[in-house]
């Protein structure tokens, strides 16, 4: 359930921000949408091994992203005025899948570390494989903390699956997890809190050159 609700949002995400940096028409924005909310997934079940993917098996992950998509389309008046909503729903696409990425490597025999990394990747995959389509630059690779907080909570579902702690409480400690990552990412940006960069060098805008 919880990567059901991660793709809807990484879904309604990207396809807002697609209509927002680039012009495209509905099937520019399903297509946005859609890859956001489950080219992470592909790429961690290939990695994997695990094929074919969960997206491709499971009709509910398409559905799931088409609709985020559709809604997007429909309502993009109204929704493109919230910005806030969209770093909430990226936020919260970052989080969920981060998790549930971290656990279904566990599952399928990964290491810890690999575990952490595909995690991570799940989360930041399709939001990357989207802003390369629109020819912008990754926010993963421009953004402080955006990988950080879904390595972090890929860590920790690492952490409670190694002491049992998942065992034990289940959902609630995959949602402890994703609620860190939230946390941190939110607080971020709310802060504007970035990793340390090159010494020396000015930051300059997204897309800018050298």
């Amino acid at each position: 359930m919880l990567d059901l609700v991660g793709t809807f949002a990484f879904a309604l995400n990207g396809a807002l921000t697609a209509i927002r940096v680039v012009d495209v028409d509905l099937v520019g924005v399903l297509t946005l949408g859609i890859i956001t909310a489950v080219g992470g997934g592909i790429v961690r079940d290939v990695l994997l091994g695990a094929l074919p993917p969960a997206t491709f098996v499971d009709w509910r992950y398409l559905a799931v992203a088409g609709a985020g998509g559709l809604l997007a389309f429909l309502f993009s008046r109204e929704l493109r005025r919230l910005r806030v909503s969209m770093h909430v729903l990226d936020a919260a696409g970052l989080s969920l899948f981060a998790v549930t990425g971290a656990g279904k490597a566990l599952e399928l025999g990964a290491g810890p570390a690999q575990a952490i990394l595909l995690g991570a990747l799940t989360g930041v995959g399709g939001g990357t494989v989207r802003d390369v389509l629109i020819r912008r630059v990754p926010d993963v690779l421009r953004t402080g903390l955006y990988a950080i907080p879904a390595l972090l909570a890929a860590a920790l579902v690492v952490l409670t699956s190694g002491i049992g702690v998942d065992r034990v409480l289940g959902a609630p400690a995959a949602l402890a997890a994703a609620s860190v990552c939230f946390a941190v990412r939110m607080i971020g940006l709310r802060f504007h809190l970035n990793a340390p960069r090159p010494r020396g060098v000015p930051r300059r805008p997204p897309g800018g050159t050298a």
